[in-house]
């Protein structure tokens, strides 16, 4: 990162809103055809349960991740089909290039 540069992270808290959001949306895009249930959401991006479980909630209501139930576990992944899906891994991949 050059000198007077934002820091990737900071830039993608500011565009969403929320820092939770910003993480959740990254791990997501770097691995884009992968599922991951609640735990390995936590774990990967350093969040606690509660804030994960809310934008989770608020990104399957928007269209941007997919829900799916297998056995007992949740999984939840980009979803593909929604018109997010281009900009957003636009935004992602390349501040995740960034090493994020």
């Amino acid at each position: 990162m050059k000198k007077g540069e934002a820091d990737p992270e900071q830039i993608l808290n500011k565009l969403f809103g929320s820092v939770t959001r910003a993480r959740i949306l990254c791990l997501l895009y770097t691995f884009p055809g992968q599922s991951f249930y609640q735990r390995e959401i936590m774990y990967e991006t350093g969040l606690s349960l509660r804030p994960v479980q809310r934008e989770l909630n608020n990104l399957v209501w928007l269209g941007i991740v997919k829900k799916q139930t297998t056995r007992n576990r949740v999984y939840y992944g980009i979803n593909p089909d929604s018109s997010f899906f281009k900009p957003l891994k636009a935004i992602c991949g390349s501040l995740g290039e960034s090493n994020l």
